[in-house]
């Protein structure tokens, strides 16, 4: 019987963190919500997010503030995960917003441990 694998549609490998970051974003009840957020997976084009309490939905734009950098986000697909029925979105980097994570992976990359945690600046 032949197996099933799922296809891995990232074109980069994501690192897990758990970054403390500023989420905003008009909801699609036309509601403009500002958050704090955790990032649990990163790229330099994405993360996942969770602890949300905003109604997204797929498409949508956000934006994140993390280390005093900010970028726009589009919203891949959402879910309601764990206690408190949180929620958790999948994001994309917009081009040409640069990411605000990204000296944090390189260093990584380069060798040096990672950052395991850091507040909402």
């Amino acid at each position: 019987m032949a197996t099933l694998r799922a296809v891995e549609r990232r074109h980069e490998p994501r690192s897990q963190a758990d970054l403390g970051l500023l989420v905003w974003c008009i909801e699609t009840k036309g509601a403009r919500f500002l958050q704090e957020a955790r990032a649990r997976e990163i790229s330099l084009s994405g993360a996942l997010l969770s602890g949300l309490d905003a109604e997204l939905s797929p498409g949508d734009v956000i934006g994140i503030l993390y280390a005093g950098k900010k970028a726009r986000y589009q919203v891949i697909w959402v879910r309601e995960s764990g206690p408190g029925h949180k929620i958790q979105a999948a994001v994309y980097r917009i081009a040409p917003d640069e990411c605000p994570w990204g000296d944090l992976l390189k260093k990584e990359h380069a060798g040096d441990p990672p950052a395991i945690s850091q507040p909402a600046r």
